[in-house]
Parts: C-alpha cells; sequence; structure tokens
C-alpha cells in the first residue's frame, strides 16, 4: 500500500520538527507529507526560529487562510491532494512512540478489507499529571478491538470512536463513506467513523500503535472543548441522538475513583471532579447552543473563526 500523511498546521509548536523527522525513520516508508498551514506569517515564523526547511523531508506545504480552516473541509481538501492507498491523518503535536507507527497502523487495513480507518493508541507525555494518565488510560487502553455497526448497542458511542490524532484511512473507502462532513467545529473522525460503521464497514483501535499526546488543559480551555464537542452533536444529531455521552463520562468517574485510591492520591478526586464539572457544563451549554446568544456562544467557543464562517 502506498502512505500518505496529512498534518494540518497552526502556529506549530517546536516538538513538530521532532515528529516529522520520526515519520521519516518509519519501517514502512511514507510516500508523501502534505502540510496544510493557516496562517503564512506564523509559519515564517516558525521556520525562522528552528531553522525549519519542508524540502529537507520531502514535505509540501499548502497555506490558507486562518479564517478559513475548518475540521472537516480542510481535511477533505488535504485528503484529495492525495492519491495514495492510505492518508494517515495526524495532528502537529502527536509524537510517534517509535519508528513502527505507520506499520502497525496500515497492518490493520491489510488484515481486513472492509476497515476504513485505524486509528492509534494515545500515551500521556512525560509532563502530564496523573488525572492526564489516568484519563487516556480509559480512552486509550491497551487492548485493540475492531469495531462493526453491530457494536453501536453494546459499546454505545465507543463503537465509532475514533481520533485523527493519528488515524489511517484506505482512501477507496473514504470516497464510498462520503469524507468527512463539512462543515465541523469538531468530531469530523467520529462522524466519519459512524458513517463507515452504518455502511456495513469497520472501525480499528490499533492499540499496539501509540503516539504521545496529552494536555494539561486549564478548566476553561477543558469548558471551551467540551461546549465545541457539545455544538458538534447537536450539529450531528442524526449520528449522537441515539447515544448518550453522559454515560461514557459516569464510566470515567468510576474508573478514575478506583485508579486514584489504588494510586494512594484519593484527594485528586477534588481537581478531578472540578474538571468534570466544567466538561459536563460546556458540553450541556454546546449541545444547547442554538438556545443562547450569539455573544455569549462567541465567547464560550474555542474556535470563533468557525462562527464567522458558518453564522
Amino acid at each position: 500500500m502506498t502512505i500518505d500523511v496529512v498534518i494540518p498546521l497552526y502556529k506549530p509548536p517546536g516538538e513538530f520538527v521532532t515528529l516529522i523527522k520520526m515519520l521519516r525513520k518509519q519501517t514502512l516508508s511514507i510516500n508523501r507529507i502534505i502540510l496544510v498551514n493557516s496562517g503564512r506569517e506564523w509559519y515564517e515564523q516558525f521556520v525562522e526560529r528552528v531553522s525549519f526547511d519542508a524540502s529537507e523531508y520531502d514535505a509540501e506545504v499548502y497555506h490558507i487562510d486562518p479564517k478559513d480552516f475548518d475540521h472537516a473541509g480542510t481535511r477533505h481538501m488535504a485528503m484529495e491532494k492525495s492519491d495514495a492507498d492510505v492518508v494517515i491523518m495526524m495532528t502537529q503535536d502527536a509524537i510517534p512512540k517509535d519508528d513502527t507507527l505507520v506499520e502497525r497502523l496500515v497492518a490493520y487495513l491489510e488484515k481486513d478489507s472492509d476497515i476504513a480507518v485505524a486509528f492509534a493508541r494515545q500515551l500521556p507525555r512525560k509532563n502530564a499529571g496523573v488525572i492526564e494518565h489516568v484519563t487516556r488510560e480509559f480512552n486509550y487502553p491497551g487492548e485493540p478491538s475492531v469495531k462493526s455497526a453491530s457494536d453501536i448497542e453494546r459499546l454505545g458511542i465507543k463503537a465509532f470512536f475514533c481520533s485523527d490524532v493519528c488515524a489511517a484511512y484506505r482512501r477507496s473507502l473514504y470516497a464510498e463513506v462520503g469524507g468527512f462532513k463539512a462543515p465541523a467545529i469538531f468530531n469530523e473522525d467520529m462522524v466519519f467513523a459512524h458513517d463507515a460503521l452504518v455502511k456495513g464497514l469497520k472501525v480499528a483501535y490499533a492499540a499496539d500503535a501509540e503516539v504521545y499526546h496529552s494536555h494539561n488543559y486549564s478548566l476553561m480551555t477543558q469548558l471551551r472543548r467540551n461546549f465545541d464537542l457539545g455544538v458538534s452533536q447537536a450539529d450531528h444529531s442524526e449520528v449522537f441522538e441515539s447515544v448518550k455521552s453522559e454515560s461514557e463520562g459516569k464510566r470515567l468517574v468510576k474508573y478514575a475513583l478506583k485508579r486514584f485510591n489504588r494510586l494512594r492520591r484519593p484527594l485528586l478526586i477534588f481537581p478531578f471532579g472540578m474538571q468534570c464539572v466544567f466538561k459536563l457544563l460546556g458540553y450541556k451549554l454546546g449541545k444547547n447552543y442554538m438556545k443562547l446568544p450569539y455573544k455569549l456562544v462567541r465567547k464560550i467557543t474555542g474556535n470563533k473563526a468557525y462562527w464567522k464562517q458558518n453564522v
């Protein structure tokens, strides 16, 4: 299989260079690296700051105006620039654990021609706090899985859980499913995964394909991200109305309580509880964003450009 990698850029961090270097060291070689950058000026500042030369890594750079970025539309545009059998979507802050990431991801697509997308396991970074470690453990366990439509009733929203932090798409099935649905403020990956399952295809969680990716978000950042999450679910009620995200949240709380006790850090329940409150508040507001004043929506959202484009 031929393989391309797509990475949207926005004020890339210095560690992005590590990502590019790791991609070029993979045991399964990558054909093209397609970078879609939002904001030429910021990219030029990054290039100067870290002496980055995209051509050194055979990477192609396409520039768009930041106001034109869309989680689904921008990735779809990049997907159409590729003619590879497999396109791996990544974010600029996801670092492969080792040189087998691409090989392990693609192996799932090679084993089963009905798998439309295989996504990687996300590991916490060294600077991640205990709460972030526990959350990553819950969302990205060590056991791989392949899910089909028959799993939706049993697993609920987890059946079509997927993340473009690092996910390999079979291009032929991407087109068959209908691609990413634009506009999207968030969750373009999960909407695609749901549509793939409905069409009788499969989604693989490649637990042995690992990237380092985690954040130490503030409470307000958690609220903003979950507001956008709620908006995406409200905008795609055909996907999310039959499953309850809240039930998955309750499972996380129970898991975290047990883990904190095992780690002899029971007092972590208090900062974790505050995170849950802000996440739930943001999510509920996002689910009901159509009832809120536009000015309030603009204050809460983590993606102001989206509202300029779509309101």
